[in-house]
């Protein structure tokens, strides 16, 4: 799918044709749309797809007068069982003499962000400064995502105090893992925009230069709050699966106290009631093995509550 996006009255517009200074959005293309792209806007098939390569890393290349940045972007999906899962996929662009072209193999937020119009100040014939707005608004992308696996993780922690089974623990571990994604990315994004930074690769002026500084101390940032969460979160995981067969040694504590309980009037009854006529103690009295299984039951229960057994 192709789409193409220019800057009108401020406010980025979607427009059914190609024109010079236009943003070209690309999500998972065709053959056909890939032919279009190399053979009628004559970019570099190599650099479109490695952007659709699901597995490429963040890097930057430069080839003649075309520059292709490749940038991990973070993404949050909903699984089956209604559990929120966070990774990152690689988005291209690619700065031409003529126009800024975005390519990546599924939809984005970010993209859809900037498709949306919900990015305001942002004029795509200023290829750099787009690219600028694009990665800043992923790394804010990144502090968002980071902030809500925060609330999540206490959230199931809470849940963890008084839980035996391990699907909070599963949960935990999918957040880890997210967490460990944006750890990843957020490093070879920062490699990448250090590269910027220092060379000349591509052109810059001084408020692009700004911001540029500003995208790198978001991303560090970023880098920052999923190392700590990690770390914590890693620590959690570990007491927590502690305290889930604590809880389950104390269920099994109280089941067998009261096993305990039970048995005693059952062994009582069972000697009382086997088929012998002489012999028993004060077998002519029906009352007495109740009253010594009453006895004997409460005598232990006493124990067993003095010695904390049925917490």
């Amino acid at each position: 799918m192709i789409n193409f996006y220019k800057t009108e009255n401020n406010q980025i517009t979607k427009i059914a044709n190609y024109i010079n200074g236009c943003w070209i959005n690309v999500v998972n293309p065709t053959s056909e749309e890939i032919s279009y792209l190399v053979d009628d806007l004559k970019v570099d098939k190599g650099f479109v797809l490695s952007s659709l390569d699901e597995e490429e890393s963040s890097r930057i290349e430069n080839e003649d007068d075309t520059t292709l940045v490749i940038i991990d972007m973070p993404v949050m999906t909903n699984e089956d069982n209604d559990t929120v899962h966070y990774t990152t996929m690689p988005i291209g662009i690619i700065i031409t003499q003529a126009n800024i072209i975005t390519i990546s193999f599924k939809e984005n937020p970010v993209i859809e962000d900037f498709a949306n119009g919900l990015v305001k100040n942002v004029k795509t014939e200023l290829k750099t400064r787009f690219l600028l707005s694009l990665l800043f608004r992923g790394a804010t992308r990144y502090l968002q995502y980071l902030k809500q696996i925060d609330r999540l993780s206490s959230n199931l922690e809470s849940k963890l105090h008084k839980s035996m089974k391990n699907q909070e623990l599963i949960e935990l571990l999918g957040l880890e893992k997210s967490l460990v994604y944006f750890s990843t990315s957020l490093k070879s994004n920062e490699v990448t925009l250090e590269k910027i930074l220092r060379g000349r690769v591509i052109k810059m002026y001084e408020e692009d230069q700004d911001l540029l500084e500003d995208v790198l101390i978001e991303v560090k940032q970023a880098i920052e709050m999923a190392n700590i969460y990690s770390s914590i979160l890693s620590g959690t995981m570990d007491a927590f699966a502690s305290i889930i067969s604590n809880n389950l040694n104390i269920v099994m504590k109280v089941l067998t106290s009261i096993t305990i309980l039970m048995s005693i009037p059952t062994m009582i009854f069972s000697y009382y009631g086997m088929n012998i006529t002489n012999g028993l103690f004060l077998d002519h009295f029906q009352w007495f093995p109740l009253a010594i299984s009453f006895v004997a039951t409460i005598v232990v229960w006493l124990i067993l509550v003095k010695k904390d057994m049925f917490k």
